[in-house]
């Protein structure tokens, strides 16, 4: 029987990675429902975490761990834990990549199976389609770094747990996500726009999806309840891309700003990128990925609950 929470009482749902930005967002969705409780998993536990979370200790995410404490009494699990952000480069961290994202996912997903966990809901990533295009559920899978390429083994693995076990794999690829405490690149621009730091892309014309993790959180909320999800790959957005110059227009609105655009040629920022070091930053701004997320749509009746400057509105009221 697929895992449904409507009429089967009290679900229990674990959630990895609840410390960061989806994870906190998401635990807050799931505490305004009503027939699901949550533990939530995190390396590092806050003295302020809220009380009515069952909080529990990360395990290590390398493919050695033991799930077992966690996991017990657990319906569904929420696998959002993941290495991300590459401090280093070189083999060693290629490896350490896919141990964690790999290996250690399979490892949870597998005592999850066995501990007779229904659901299995796994944070992917758009990156394993590449950087840059147009972008559907049935478009080539092809990463262009280690943490892409993690993901992708990481979806293979879970795919395969699936059809040799009862538990229900669900897999959802975000491009960029934003919201508040958002960091990196995004929080760069946000604050170069708040300061009202002229910026060279007047003349870019790109599209590029983004996800508010409003929008994010209500679907992995969806992939929890809804059997039509079972098996499946779900790609997310706002529904609405952007130009990156309409992006900055819009962030600056929501800040009360006014934004401060420079025409410069496609030459020129490239220049400018190379002289300054940050000639992959500058490709993902100029750059289009757009995603299309008519398949949840079509399939599990979903659409994005938050508009565009809904979400950016609520991303600059944090500080």
């Amino acid at each position: 029987m697929p895992f449904c929470s409507t009429g089967l009482g009290p679900v229990r749902v674990l959630v990895t990675g609840a410390s960061g930005l989806v994870g906190a967002a998401l635990l807050c969705r799931l505490l305004r429902e009503p027939d699901i409780s949550v533990r939530a998993c995190a390396r590092v536990i806050r003295p302020d975490a809220p009380s009515d979370i069952d909080w529990v200790s990360s395990p290590d995410l390398r493919g050695d761990s033991d799930w077992t404490d966690a996991l017990s009494g657990v319906d569904a699990v929420v696998h959002l834990a993941a290495r991300v952000h590459m401090m280093a480069s070189g083999a060693e961290a290629d490896r350490d990549c896919h141990r964690v994202n790999v290996r250690g996912t399979q490892r949870l997903a597998e005592q999850a199976a066995a501990a007779g966990v229904r659901r299995f809901v796994f944070l992917s990533s758009i990156k394993v389609h590449g950087e840059y295009g147009a972008l559907s559920e049935t478009s080539p899978l092809a990463p262009v770094d280690a943490y892409g390429s993690s993901k992708r083994d990481a979806e293979v693995a879970l795919l395969e747990i699936g059809r040799r076990t009862q538990l229900e794999v669900v897999i959802i690829r975000p491009p960029l996500v934003y919201g508040p405490g958002v960091k990196a690149n995004f929080r760069a621009l946000l604050a170069a726009v708040q300061r009202g730091i002229p910026l060279p892309l007047a003349s870019v014309c790109n599209r590029r999806s983004l996800v508010a993790v409003d929008n994010l959180v209500d679907l992995i909320r969806v992939c929890l309840t809804n059997p039509a999800a079972v098996s499946e790959v779900f790609l997310v957005s706002d529904g609405e891309d952007l130009s990156t110059p309409e992006l900055i227009r819009r962030l600056a609105a929501a800040s009360g700003r006014r934004a401060r655009l420079l025409p410069v040629p496609g030459w020129g920022l490239a220049l400018l990128a190379a002289v300054a070091g940050r000639t992959p930053a500058v490709r993902r701004l100029t750059g289009s990925l757009s995603v299309d997320i008519s398949k949840a749509r079509r399939v599990l009746g979903w659409t994005p609950p938050v508009s565009v400057d809904e979400a950016l509105r609520r991303m600059v009221q944090v500080p």
